[in-house]
């Protein structure tokens, strides 16, 4: 094809196309800006709809809907760098037009695995403990019952076979003396073997057996608390809990009696229903906690992940090339 029109649209104030990544979608096709939008409304925007037939979003790119379609009669194709898209699109855009919809989740997937990866590791090591201890602060005493410390003969449940939770398997595939089980009832046990991984049939079970219990759904109704009080009693005592998913996967009132109780460890990116949590909640002064800003997606540096990503998608549609993750409004209500 010719060379498109691509119009960038993000969260004004975020940088994540340098002028490397611009020059390269000004190579693709005809970039008509390189200031992106920040929203669809003044006679700017209506100008740079009315050309466009790619748009390249990131974080923040507001919401394109059927109105916004109507103002772009040429558009071919959102092309977003970063996961996911639920508020990018509305329902009655995906109804209105046949677009190509692709998603960078899996840029995004990569550094939540190298975070997800590094935990398990510092966990297992009881690293935290023992920086407080150097520090002369309150510690967490581990439970007499506790398995001893070390990356040795442990057990690691990842919830979900999502693309982070699947990277997360490969990454732990040179670690041959930590079990991988991965419990999700959407994905058969032959595709969960390719990871390195073994299929846990029930979650419950999987709980028992888990020295981390790591979760990596897709915040659904489905999967609100879907680790709950029951999950969290179950874990062996000394156990760490690992979220970087949704807070909406864990019930962090249930996992915030455990924590208090002295035994279970946790290490926490994201909170429901409010993030990041007040300053003087218990979650962010107990020794046995791990609280980050949701921090383990794409920060800094890792934005150009992102950026490459999204570049290789609008270069593979000029192309003729298929995309590497296109989505479709039929995934939406099952993918985070």
């Amino acid at each position: 094809m010719t060379r498109p029109a691509v119009l960038i649209a993000h969260m004004e104030g975020l940088h994540p196309f340098d002028n490397a990544a611009l020059d390269r979608l000004e190579r693709a096709g005809r970039l008509l800006d390189r200031e992106p939008l920040s929203s669809w409304d003044g006679a700017r925007a209506d100008e740079l709809l009315a050309e466009a037939e790619i748009i390249v979003g990131h974080w923040g790119t507001p919401t394109i809907t059927a109105d916004v379609l109507a103002r772009a009669p040429k558009l071919q194709m959102f092309a977003y760098a970063a996961g996911t898209i639920k508020w990018s699109m509305s329902d009655d855009a995906w109804d209105a037009r046949d677009l190509v919809v692709t998603s960078g989740a899996s840029a995004n997937a990569e550094p939540v695995a190298e975070y997800t990866l590094a935990m398990i590791l510092l966990a297992n090591k009881r690293v935290f403990p023992a920086v407080d201890l150097m520090r002369d602060r309150a510690t967490w005493a581990v439970p007499a019952t506790a398995r001893e410390h070390g990356n040795w003969d442990k057990t690691i449940g990842l919830v979900s076979a999502s693309l982070i939770g699947r990277r997360v398997a490969e990454m732990l595939a040179p670690f041959p003396h930590l079990r991988v089980e991965i419990y999700d009832p959407f994905v058969d046990a032959a595709a969960i073997e390719s990871l390195g991984a073994t299929k846990a049939d029930d979650l419950l079970d999987l709980c028992r057996r888990a020295d981390v219990l790591s979760i990596h759904a897709p915040a659904l109704p489905a999967t609100h608390n879907l680790i709950g009080a029951d999950h969290l009693a179950a874990l062996p005592d000394g156990a760490t809990v690992i979220n970087t998913s949704r807070g909406h996967c864990l019930d962090l009132d249930a996992l915030m009696a455990e924590l208090e109780s002295g035994r279970l460890f946790a290490i926490i990116d994201v909170t429901d229903p409010l993030e990041p949590l007040p300053e003087d909640h218990a979650l962010r002064h107990l020794p046995n906690a791990v609280y980050t800003p949701h921090l383990a997606g794409s920060q800094g540096t890792e934005l150009a992940r992102m950026a490459d990503w999204v570049c290789d998608e609008v270069e593979r549609f000029v192309e003729g090339r298929p995309q590497r993750n296109r989505i479709t409004h039929d995934m939406i209500d099952k993918i985070a």
